[in-house]
C-alpha cells in the first residue's frame, strides 16, 4: 500500500534519503569504473593485438614470397590459444585471400582498406576490434594482415562489477535502515512524542502539559525548552484571562443589576411624576373649562387667556403621553406575535377620523400587511406615524394617507405615506432626535418625541426606520421588522 510522503514520519524519509544518496553513488562510482575499464581494457587489447598482428605479419612474409598458403595458415593457426581473438586473413598486395583462420571460416566483417598512414591500423564496433597491420618485404609491402577479436572479458568484468555494485546497494541499504531505526529512537520518537503532547494541548486546551526529553544539550533539548516556556507563558496568560473574565462577568453582573435598579427608580419616577402631574393638570384644565363655559362677566381678552392657558394644558399632557411612550419604547418587555397591521392602521385611521369629522380626505390601507411583533409597541409606532401623517396633511386641500407594505429582497418594507407639507431631505438625519423639529411649532403643534420613539421601537424589534420626502409634496415613513425573517 502506498504512503503518502506527508504521512510517513522523518526517519523513514531520511532513510529512503539514504538509500536514494548511496544507491545514486554507487551507480556513478559503477558508471565511472565501466567508462575507465572499458577504455582501458579496449586500449589494451588494440594494443595485444596490433603486436600480434605485427609478429603475424613478419612470420608470414616467406609464405607470401614462396606462395606458400599451407605455412601461412600455419602462422595463423597459432590464435587459437587466445580466447578473444575470432578470425584473422592474410590478403596479398593484389588484394586476394592468401590464407585465414580459421581454414574453412567465413569473413565475419567487411575488410575495409588500410589508411595511408604507416603502422597498424584499428576499428572498433562495440565490443568488436579489427586490427590491420601491413606486411613488408625489402621496404615493400607485399601484404595485409587482419586480426578480428571480440572483448568478451570486458563484458564479463562489467558484470562482475555491477554484482558486486548491487551486494555494496544492498548492504547500504541494510545500513540506512539501521541508521533509520536509531534515528527514529534518538530523534524522530522524541519529536513525534512532541507533536503529540502539542496537539492534546491544541484539542483539549489544557496549558499544564509538558515535554520532557532525555538530550537536553542539543537542538531538540532547545525546542524542549522554547515549548516548555511557551506553554508556561500561555498557561500564565490563560489564567490571567479566566480571571480577567471572572472579573469582568462580576462587574458587568454589577453594573447591570445597578442599571436595571436605576431603570426600576426612573421608570417609577417617570409614572409617579406623570400621576403627580397629570392631577394638577387636569384640576387646571377643568377650571379653564368651566370659566369659559359659564358667563361670569370676562371681557374676550380674559376668555383668550384662559383659552390659552387650557392650551397649554392639553400640550403638556400630550408631552407627558409622549415621554411615557418614550420611556415604555425601550423598557417594557416585548411579546412577539402575529399582528395584522393593516387591521391595526384601519384602527387608527377611524379614531383619528371620528375625532375630525370635518376632515376630508382620502384614506388607503393595502390589506395583508403583516408582522411578527409586540402588539402594544406596534400599536405605538402606528399610532405616531398615522397622527404625524394626519397632521402635516391638515393644510391639503386634496389630502391622501396610505398604509402598505412591499417586498425588498428578503425583507418586508412597510411604509406610511402623505402627500402633506413635507420635508427637507438633507434634515432627514434630525427627524428621529427627541425635541428635534423642522417645523415651527405655531405651523405643526407637537412635542418633537414620536419619531424618536418609533425609531427605538423598531430598533428593539431589530429592524431599521428611515424617510423620504420633499418640501410641500409630502413624505414617506418606512420601516421593518427583522421577525419577519423567520
Amino acid at each position: 500500500m502506498n504512503v503518502p510522503s506527508r504521512q510517513r514520519s522523518i526517519a523513514a524519509k531520511l532513510t529512503w534519503m539514504n538509500v536514494l544518496v548511496s544507491g545514486i553513488a554507487l551507480i556513478l562510482v559503477y558508471l565511472s569504473y565501466l567508462a575507465y575499464n572499458v577504455y582501458s581494457f579496449r586500449n589494451s587489447a588494440i594494443e595485444s593485438l596490433s603486436v600480434e598482428a605485427r609478429i603475424l605479419g613478419a612470420n608470414s612474409v616467406s609464405a607470401i614470397v614462396f606462395d606458400d598458403k599451407a605455412s601461412a595458415e600455419a602462422t595463423l593457426s597459432a590464435l587459437r590459444y587466445s580466447s578473444e581473438v575470432l578470425d584473422a586473413e592474410i590478403y596479398t598486395q593484389a588484394g586476394t585471400l592468401f590464407a585465414q583462420y580459421p581454414a574453412s571460416g567465413p569473413l565475419p566483417l567487411k575488410l575495409p582498406p588500410m589508411p595511408e598512414a604507416p603502422g597498424p591500423a584499428h576499428w572498433t564496433n562495440g565490443t568488436d576490434i579489427l586490427i590491420g597491420s601491413r606486411i613488408g618485404f625489402q621496404g615493400k609491402q607485399i601484404g595485409t594482415v587482419y586480426v578480428h577479436a571480440h572483448l568478451e572479458g570486458m563484458k564479463q568484468q562489467a558484470l562482475q562489477f555491477a554484482a558486486i555494485a548491487g551486494g555494496i546497494l544492498l548492504l547500504c541499504l541494510g545500513v540506512a535502515l539501521l541508521v533509520g531505526s536509531s534515528f527514529r529512537r534518538i530523534l524522530a520518537q522524541p519529536i513525534v512524542t512532541l507533536a503529540q503532547t502539542a496537539r492534546m494541548v491544541s484539542r483539549y486546551r489544557d496549558y499544564s502539559l509538558r515535554f520532557t526529553s532525555e538530550r537536553s544539550f542539543d537542538e531538540l533539548g532547545s525546542l524542549t525548552d522554547a515549548f516548555n516556556e511557551m506553554l508556561a507563558e500561555i498557561q500564565q496568560r490563560d489564567r490571567a484571562l479566566e480571571q480577567a473574565k471572572v472579573d469582568l462577568e462580576l462587574r458587568v453582573e454589577e453594573r447591570t443589576a445597578e442599571l436595571q435598579a436605576a431603570n426600576r427608580e426612573l421608570e417609577a419616577f417617570s409614572y409617579t411624576v406623570a400621576h403627580d402631574m397629570r392631577a394638577p393638570l387636569q384640576t387646571i384644565s377643568n377650571v379653564c373649562y368651566l370659566i369659559l363655559e359659564t358667563d361670569q362677566g370676562h371681557s374676550e381678552e380674559e376668555k383668550a387667556m384662559v383659552a390659552q392657558l387650557r392650551a397649554s394644558v392639553v400640550s403638556m399632557s400630550s408631552m407627558i403621553d409622549d415621554l411615557l411612550n418614550l420611556s415604555l419604547s425601550t423598557s417594557a418587555p416585548m411579546r412577539s406575535t402575529r399582528l395584522n397591521l393593516s387591521s391595526i392602521a384601519s384602527s387608527v385611521l377611524q379614531d383619528l377620523a371620528d375625532a375630525n369629522p370635518n376632515r376630508k380626505l382620502t384614506l388607503v390601507v393595502q390589506k395583508g400587511c403583516y408582522a411578527n411583533a409586540d402588539s402594544g409597541l406596534m400599536q405605538i409606532v402606528l399610532q405616531n406615524l398615522l397622527r404625524n401623517a394626519w397632521k402635516f396633511t391638515s393644510k391639503s386641500d386634496e389630502a391622501q394617507i396610505e398604509f402598505g407594505c412591499t417586498k425588498r429582497g428578503a425583507d418586508t418594507v412597510f411604509y406610511v405615506r402623505d402627500n402633506g407639507a413635507g420635508f427637507d431631505q438633507n434634515l432627514a438625519d434630525r427627524l428621529f432626535k427627541p425635541f428635534q423639529r423642522l417645523h415651527a411649532a405655531s405651523e405643526f403643534p407637537g412635542t418633537g418625541i414620536g419619531l424618536a420613539t418609533v425609531q427605538r421601537i423598531i430598533r428593539r424589534h431589530g429592524g431599521e426606520v428611515w424617510a423620504e420626502g420633499e418640501v410641500e409634496k409630502g413624505a414617506t415613513f418606512y420601516f421593518t421588522v427583522d421577525a419577519l425573517r423567520s
